[in-house]
């Protein structure tokens, strides 16, 4: 543990400013060194505020790889360069977390696991929700089997008119889609580790295009382009698995509901159910009678890695730092990611073609 982690960051938006870079800058055992973007000011910004001494900042990451002494990247850019440039660092031989979601495409995905496997370097990707200190109480209850087989489960990413105006959020080319890709992913990977279930055998989806075109809209973050929203507004998933479980998704930026949750999933079990709407809530039977069980989550948290706060963000940071330095199991694996994105793909597939697409046919022949 005396090793003290050089880190890159590949990046310097929103993510980086707004997550990345505050968490790596508690951290005891790193030293952000390098800093790259596309728009130089923005990392060099980063450098003043974040850096250690010396920090060093790029318009090319492919200089910033090229450092020896840099063991660690942050891959935060958009989605349609998670791939290639998480590859290319793997393969300059640095450990790697990528921002949510892995890639824009499947075969994306599947290539940085690829790249992770032959080189030997860790990959993790951004799924900082599985932190909170709610996901990891539910976590445990379901490793516990306190619900039994979760054989029906809900994934909420609901947001009622909040559309991301900045950066290219609603860019498809860039981004791969809106709401589904954008924070549908964290409802559903929450839901998939929960369930600890990542045997997809079929997906059915729509994506809506329907709120997008209206002018002066109600948004949290004012007014959308019309003529920039080319991704959908809303989007919904049926996701059929293996052992014939089910799970529905849905996701939105724009949508006239007042049933709002982002990042949230409802389980249903053969022994339980629990749900994140209200707090944490754990229903069941109990002496021929229903009981729902409230868990207390401000009665003080508990030290998952050492030196860690409650926000999710510090304890993501912490545990990923903890498994390179002690070479440990990453809590968020490439390999639970992947399928993650080849649902999401599935989705806007269905959606496009009007048809179920089935996902790994050859092993449920087996």
């Amino acid at each position: 543990m005396s090793k003290l982690l050089k880190v890159g960051i590949i990046g310097c938006g929103g993510i980086a400013n707004g997550k990345h870079l505050p968490a790596l800058s508690k951290n005891k055992n790193v030293e952000i060194v390098a800093f790259c973007d596309v728009v130089v000011e923005r990392a060099e910004e980063a450098s003043q505020k974040y850096g250690a001494e010396g920090s060093k900042v790029y318009a090319d990451y492919r200089e910033l790889i090229a450092d020896p002494t840099i063991d660690v990247v942050h891959v935060l850019t958009p989605n349609d360069s998670h791939s290639f440039i998480t590859i290319d660092s793997l393969e300059a031989g640095k450990h790697v977390m990528c921002e949510k979601p892995m890639a824009k495409t499947a075969a994306e995905a599947r290539a940085m696991l690829d790249a992770a496997k032959r080189t030997g370097k860790k990959l993790t990707i951004g799924y900082n929700n599985r932190f909170r200190p709610d996901s990891q109480v539910l976590k445990k209850v379901c490793e516990q089997g306190e619900l039994g087989e979760i054989y029906y489960a809900r994934a909420h990413a609901i947001r009622r008119r909040a559309v991301p105006t900045w950066g290219v959020f609603l860019d498809e080319e860039k981004q791969g889609g809106g709401p589904l890709i954008d924070i549908g992913t964290h409802a559903l990977d929450l839901t998939l580790w929960m369930m600890d279930n990542y045997k997809p055998v079929s997906v059915t989806g729509s994506v809506f295009h329907k709120l997008g075109s209206k002018e002066n809209a109600a948004n949290a973050w004012g007014p959308w382009d019309p003529a920039k929203f080319t991704v959908e507004d809303s989007a919904v998933g049926f996701i059929k698995m293996e052992n014939g479980a089910t799970i529905t998704l849905e996701a939105s930026w724009a949508l006239n509901t007042l049933d709002i949750d982002e990042a949230k999933c409802t389980l249903c079990g053969t022994e339980g159910g629990a749900d994140m709407k209200n707090g944490l809530r754990i229903n069941g039977e109990e002496n021929s009678r229903l009981f729902v069980k409230e868990i207390d989550l401000s009665a003080g948290g508990v030290a998952f890695y050492d030196g860690a706060s409650e926000r999710d963000i510090d304890v993501e940071c912490a545990a990923w730092i903890n498994a390179i330095l002690n070479d440990t199991d990453l809590v968020v694996k490439a390999e639970q990611a992947l399928v993650v994105t080849e649902i999401l793909e599935a989705i806007y597939e269905s959606a496009r073609t009007g048809e179920t697409v089935y996902l790994n046919r050859e092993k449920v022949a087996k």
